[in-house]
């Protein structure tokens, strides 16, 4: 599965999940039989290879409509930040649905 994330960096060890809107770079990445298996970096989110199946946001009041339209489940992590922490959350299913 290719998970979007809005990145504050593309250092993979230091960055952290920011809003959409603060992306600096955008990070995508590849999670096949509960492992990561690649992290690829743009810096416009439309402009990958692989089409996104999930978008990871950090709250709940994000403009996701984009990522909907696009048949793009968008989950919320409040908590995990670093890509870590967010390929954990997403393995033990921790992260939320979208509250509208």
């Amino acid at each position: 599965m290719y998970i979007l994330l809005p990145m504050d960096s593309d250092d993979v060890q230091e960055a952290s999940l920011t809003k959409i809107e603060d992306a600096k770079i955008w990070a995508q990445l590849l999670i096949e039989e509960g492992e990561l298996v690649e992290v690829s970096h743009n810096i416009d989110n439309n402009a990958f290879e692989n089409l996104s199946e999930c978008a990871v946001v950090i709250n709940d009041n994000e403009h996701v409509w984009p990522f909907m339209e696009k048949n793009m489940m968008v989950l919320v992590a409040h908590t995990g930040r670093s890509i870590d922490d967010i390929v954990e959350a997403y393995l033990f299913k921790e992260l939320h649905d979208l509250a509208y």
